[in-house]
């Protein structure tokens, strides 16, 4: 199971990683990047969720709703 994790770094900004659970440990992580504005965090998201979606197919959410072009 992968799951999205958001964390704040040392430095203030907020870190997002693809997490991958087996048996309930984590037994992989991949750091997708670290933000320091909202914008910056909506795209990270999506590329999260894009890692996901790219291993299973289908999307979990859509987060085509969280646009920042408007």
């Amino acid at each position: 199971m992968a799951y999205i994790r958001k964390f704040k770094t040392t430095s203030g900004a907020t870190g997002v990683q693809v997490c991958y659970k087996e048996n309930g440990q984590v037994v992989k992580t991949v750091h997708v990047g670290s933000a320091s504005s909202e914008v910056a965090l909506v795209r990270l998201l999506k590329k999260a969720q894009g890692i996901i979606d790219a291993e299973k197919g289908t999307p979990m959410f859509n987060l085509n709703r969280f646009d920042a072009k408007k």
